[in-house]
């Protein structure tokens, strides 16, 4: 594959601005008034030339459309120039039947289950999801093999937390510009740093019990 590019790459795109790469693709949400109109879009992008070559993954709801876009390869899982040029014409055609774009409204949700031996754990995960691994990290990663749900990446622990975190928990891919804003509504609804020195790639956070989180952006992730 020679198309590859990076999340910047993606974002300084002409014709890119919709749209928000966050962990697992470039996404974009197109608001409605109605789920009709939402439908409307759907049928546009379906109508569009090649769009069976690189298909999107779409999610209709009342409100919006979310749109998310990803170049998978076994050895590639990422953006492309392909992306780019699908996300221009999907914001075309929205735009063509008036409904806005808002880059604030996306984000993306990655369950991470720690553990010692991750590979002695990925098989029950497996069987109680009805996932398969990743195409280009099948060690590390499951997935929804329809692109429904969120994906698993298995974090190798040299033992169980002792700070009072469990083994299993989740990163909020967002965009860039709303981290450090969703960092302080975290903080301010009784959450609190665990650690920071990764920020802006992703901020560890926790709630009273100790249950962590993680506000994960792209940003330094080329």
């Amino acid at each position: 594959m020679t198309d590859r590019i990076s999340p910047s790459e993606f974002h300084e795109a002409d014709g890119a601005e919709d749209w928000r790469v966050l962990g697992d693709g470039a996404y974009a949400f197109f608001r409605t008034d109605s789920f009709a109109q939402g439908a409307q879009l759907v049928q546009a992008i379906g109508n569009l030339p090649r769009v069976e070559e690189h298909r999107p993954d779409i999610d209709l709801r009342p409100d919006g459309v979310t749109v998310r876009l990803v170049t998978v390869a076994d050895d590639y899982y990422g953006m492309s120039q392909s992306d780019v040029e699908l996300a221009r014409q999907i914001s075309a055609a929205a735009h063509d039947v008036g409904l806005p774009a808002d880059p604030a409204a996306v984000e993306s949700v990655l369950i991470i289950p720690g553990a010692p031996d991750t590979g002695a754990v990925m098989p029950f995960w497996r069987a109680v999801l009805g996932y398969e691994p990743r195409r280009d990290s099948p060690d590390e990663d499951l997935v929804d093999p329809h692109n429904r749900w969120p994906g698993f990446w298995f974090e190798p622990m040299k033992q169980p937390r002792s700070d009072g975190g469990g083994a299993i928990h989740v990163a909020v891919w967002v965009p860039y510009e709303q981290a450090e804003a969703r960092v302080a509504a975290a903080l301010a609804a009784g959450g609190h740093m665990v650690r920071d020195q990764y920020a802006p790639a992703w901020w560890t956070l926790a709630d009273a019990a100790g249950n962590e989180v993680d506000i994960a952006t792209v940003k330094s992730r080329d």
